[in-house]
């Protein structure tokens, strides 16, 4: 008759094991290497079925350790059962790989066959032995498992049936019944007495009892196994605590290997396995040898594992992994084709650290101090950044931004004047670095550097600004030399006004941003949303603006972005809970965006910003606009006005 073939474990570690670890190691363990109790758990075998072929494909024999292993009672899934081990943390590489290992392997086995025979102990069957080293300056950690099983002399071998279905064997209401005994109450090891169409469930400690009524209940036990000829590694402990206990009952064995760990579907057979194994003498008294020790998954030798959880335990990168989880959720199910990775490689800046700017920030520039009307309006600054007259905002919410996510990047600028010049360079080289920029400014004259150079660099501008209970969210159109069919407009397009110094000679309540409360994240939102869409769009920055037809909405599903339409403004009236998509278009006088503008600025550099910054008149004069003034001046002059009769007055 063939030998029987058992299928080994495997361990599968979790990743929060590693972190409980760590802190094992820091807080408790610390230079002690002394032998520490861990608990596992391993659950019947599991399968995945392939869409394609159809097949079903194994996971594997698991032992795995989780986050509670370490507590004296882990959570343990159902249909699972837990697995005591013995746990040993060397504090040098050179201890880890000098390690007696036979020693530690020898001393766990022989605790196995103590509980056996002095104790009559099952508890024990399904130990295992887990050293390891932790490097945790580079989060790497040094393992190796070992599953003690005893080796039967001579073998256990299978009837010339084999292993076969366990519904060959039992009928359905007896499979059944069984079922629900152990989800009820889920053993590692059982015995079976099997009647007409129910069965009785027992422990394996009642094993004296019910082998000697010589009415051959079954031998069960929870198989972590899925392979057809090749039962779990606990039977092979079990036919040895059996054999070595009552050797005149256990020389022959019915056994069903249990595997389902759900009833099956109509038109789906049972998973467990049945077959009848006997073994041919053998002294039951004397111990036999063990083996155990875990295989490399790789090279299939006997050898340690590495865990390089680098990018995973430092706690900056699990905080940038962490921040972008919901997102990548919505690829599961709802978006699929959503392009995380353009979202995540472009690079933004965030010039304004106000109300708008603490709602959007990853990188930021303001050269103003934390007043104590901030905080209750700006997440981030508190109280404390008022005091002394107050903290640079800038600098302030960039310090504030490190402490909620290590990861961003974050910058910040002042001006003095005879800093100006630096200061744009600095601003430009910050341009060339990014690949958006939010202007979140509450004035209107500091939005026109930011406007100029990102349309002579040719970046995503997102504009936001704030009414009391209005809002405008917009995206600037593309370069005229650039652009595709119409090309869309910028914060300045729709005005004949140059940007002039709008704070001088004005009340407190026309200097400060007074809105209400829950506008700003409004608008903060939707300018990020919009930029969102942007990206997802094929043309990007060209992307075209919906159709606007009276009386008809745009379809969302036609806008070239898997995430809907892409506005150029959305104005929003929180008086009337509304919404305004418009398209505007560039106007080749603008002071912001017209091609006269940008080639003075490319042509000139700084001293032409410098005289846009100094000279009264000079943008009008540069693009035109003093001309029409004087066109409009002379229309009017030559309007013929004619005085009404005082008779005719009432």
């Amino acid at each position: 008759m063939p030998v029987v073939q058992f299928a080994p474990f495997a361990s599968l570690v979790q990743p929060p094991f590693w972190h409980e670890l760590t802190r094992m190691k820091i807080d408790v363990l610390r230079l002690s290497d002394e032998s520490v109790t861990v608990a596992g758990s391993y659950s019947v075998g599991r399968t995945i079925r392939d869409r394609e072929t159809g097949q079903d494909i194994a996971l594997g024999c698991n032992l795995s350790l989780g986050v509670d292993a370490f507590e004296k009672t882990p959570q343990i899934p159902p249909m699972s059962v837990p697995a005591s081990g013995v746990f040993k943390n060397y504090n040098t590489i050179e201890d880890f790989k000098a390690a007696d290992k036979a020693a530690l392997f020898n001393n766990v086995a022989n605790e196995m066959w103590s509980s056996i025979i002095d104790k009559k102990d099952s508890s024990k069957l399904t130990q295992f032995l887990l050293i390891t080293f932790a490097d945790l300056k580079k989060y790497q950690y040094y393992y190796w498992f070992a599953f003690p099983a005893f080796v039967a002399k001579p073998a256990w071998e299978i009837s010339q049936n084999g292993w076969k279905a366990a519904d060959e064997q039992l009928s359905a209401a007896q499979l059944t019944s069984i079922f629900h005994s152990l989800y009820a109450e889920t053993r590692p090891f059982f015995l079976i007495n099997a009647t007409t169409d129910t069965v009785e469930v027992h422990s394996i400690d009642q094993a004296e009892t019910l082998l000697a009524t010589g009415e051959d209940p079954v031998v069960g036990f929870l198989d972590p196994s899925v392979s057809p000829e090749n039962p779990g590694w606990p039977l092979r402990n079990l036919l040895a605590y059996l054999h070595a206990l009552y050797p005149a009952q256990a020389s022959s064995l019915s056994v069903i290997c249990w595997r389902d760990s759900e009833l099956p579907t109509p038109g789906r057979s049972w998973k467990s396995r049945f077959g009848i194994v006997t073994i041919a003498g053998g002294d039951p008294n004397l111990k036999p040898t063990a083996v155990g020790w875990e295989r490399h998954p790789t090279t299939n030798k006997l050898s340690a594992r590495m865990a390089d959880l680098a990018p995973m335990m430092d706690p900056t990168r699990l905080a940038d992994q962490a921040v972008d989880l919901n997102l990548k959720l919505m690829r599961w199910r709802i978006l699929p084709s959503l392009d995380l990775e353009k979202v995540a490689s472009t690079k933004c800046l965030l010039l304004g650290a106000g109300t708008l700017g603490c709602l959007c920030c990853p990188y930021s520039d303001d050269s103003a101090r934390v007043s104590f009307s901030n905080p209750v309006r700006q997440p981030l600054f508190e109280f404390e950044d008022c005091l002394n007259g107050g903290k640079p905002k800038a600098a302030c919410a960039a310090e504030r931004l490190k402490k909620i996510f290590p990861g961003v990047v974050t910058l910040f600028l002042q001006h003095p004047v005879e800093q100006a010049k630096r200061d744009v360079q600095q601003l430009e080289k910050l341009f060339d670095e990014h690949d958006a920029i939010f202007l979140l400014m509450d004035s209107r004259e500091s939005r026109w550097l930011p406007t100029v150079l990102g349309a002579a660099k040719g970046k995503i501008v997102l504009n936001a600004a704030l009414g009391f209970d209005t809002y405008l969210v917009m995206r600037h159109g593309a370069r005229a030399s650039t652009a595709k069919g119409t090309r869309l407009g910028c914060y300045y397009c729709n005005d004949i006004v140059a940007p002039a110094d709008s704070l001088t000679d004005r009340t407190l309540d026309q200097m400060c941003t007074v809105t209400r409360p829950g506008l700003a994240s409004i608008a903060s939102s939707t300018a990020v949303e919009l930029l969102v869409s942007l990206l997802q769009h094929p043309e990007g920055l060209h992307a075209a603006p919906p159709p606007q037809a009276e009386g008809t909405q745009a379809d969302p599903s036609e806008s070239g972005s898997v995430l809907g339409l892409i506005p150029h403004q959305l104005r929003g009236f929180l008086a009337q809970f509304r919404n305004l998509l418009i398209t505007g278009a560039a106007y080749d006088k603008c002071t912001g965006c017209s091609e006269t503008v940008l080639k003075a600025y490319e042509e000139q550099g700084f001293p032409m910003l410098l005289r846009a910054f100094n000279e009264t008149g000079y943008l009008e004069a540069l693009t035109g606009l003093d001309k029409l003034y004087d066109e409009g001046d002379v229309a009017l002059e030559s309007v013929e006005w004619e005085d009404e009769d005082e008779d005719d007055m009432t």
